[in-house]
């Protein structure tokens, strides 16, 4: 029994960069998981996809100017996604392309730009440092910038909260009733950059919309209301990061797929287990009510 307690808390006991990155996967968790489920909710699952490597070249650029600069890759990376999506938006507004489709196009051009800029002016491990993160390297700066994010989304959430939802699921009558709705959906935009922003320091770009997408997905088969959703969502990533990360550390395996695959993992079983509509409530013979 000891041996099994050892297991789950010595790593962190014993090793301070183990330490700082389950703390970097509880922000994470915190922000991405309420973010994550209001863009389940409003269809844009996808478009978190395409803004993840929308800040691929702004980062690049970023790196390109100042080295693995934490500042500098982060301001170049929210720039890079604020106007991407700015962009999509645009075309969307003035032309008749869906929103999803002009994301994916946005979304095509900057990862193809980021790719060619990290790998033409550094070397294969500078890419995949990018593209995979490092959460086992991250810093006590990086940490405040996490936490900071963090709090952040959760304080605008909490004052937009209301807007957000009937934006959700009847975005005329907000339109009609506040005539506020784009800045709404704006806001929520940049709250997503940032969060995948966070992600990207310590997941890199490939995996920082695993933590925010399959949670949230996740947290569907187990609440109902919004709020418990975004809770359920961000207890998920949270124990994906711990789980994630104790794999990485007893099995020699890369952390940041660890902690995805784990993610995934609790995604598979609650579409499995989930008491809302999962395959065994769904398939199992019920009890009809007999008069």
């Amino acid at each position: 029994m000891s041996g099994w307690i050892d297991g789950l808390f010595a790593p962190f006991v014993e090793f301070s960069f183990m330490r700082r990155a389950l703390v970097a996967c509880l922000a994470l968790g915190l922000g991405c998981g309420p973010v994550g489920v209001l863009l389940t909710l409003r269809r844009m699952s996808l478009m978190g996809d395409a803004l993840s490597h929308a800040v691929l070249p702004g980062a690049a650029i970023g790196f390109l100017i100042a080295g693995f600069s934490l500042t500098a890759m982060s301001l170049g990376g929210f720039a890079a996604g604020v106007t991407v999506a700015l962009l999509a938006g645009l075309v969307t507004r003035f032309t008749g392309q869906r929103e999803d489709a002009s994301f994916a196009a946005f979304y095509l051009i900057s990862l193809a730009l980021g790719v060619l800029i990290v790998s033409t002016r550094g070397s294969s491990v500078d890419l995949l440092h990018v593209l995979f993160g490092t959460i086992l390297a991250v810093d006590d700066a990086s940490l405040l910038l996490v936490a900071s994010i963090a709090s952040l989304t959760l304080l605008t959430l909490a004052l937009i909260y209301r807007p957000l939802i009937v934006e959700c699921f009847d975005p005329g009558f907000l339109q009609s009733v506040q005539a506020r709705g784009t800045a709404y959906h704006l806001a929520f935009l940049i709250l997503v950059v940032l969060n995948l922003v966070a992600g990207f320091q310590a997941l890199g770009t490939l995996m920082a919309v695993g933590l925010m997408m399959l949670p949230a997905a996740a947290a569907r088969f187990w609440a109902q209301e919004v709020w418990s959703m975004a809770a359920v969502a961000a207890g998920i990533a949270v124990l994906s990061g711990y789980l994630g990360l104790l794999l990485s550390y007893h099995h020699d395996l890369p952390s940041g797929p660890a902690i995805i695959l784990t993610a995934g993992m609790a995604y598979l079983l609650s579409i499995t287990l989930g008491p809302r509509d999962g395959l065994i409530v769904r398939f199992l013979p019920r009890q009809h009510l007999q008069t």
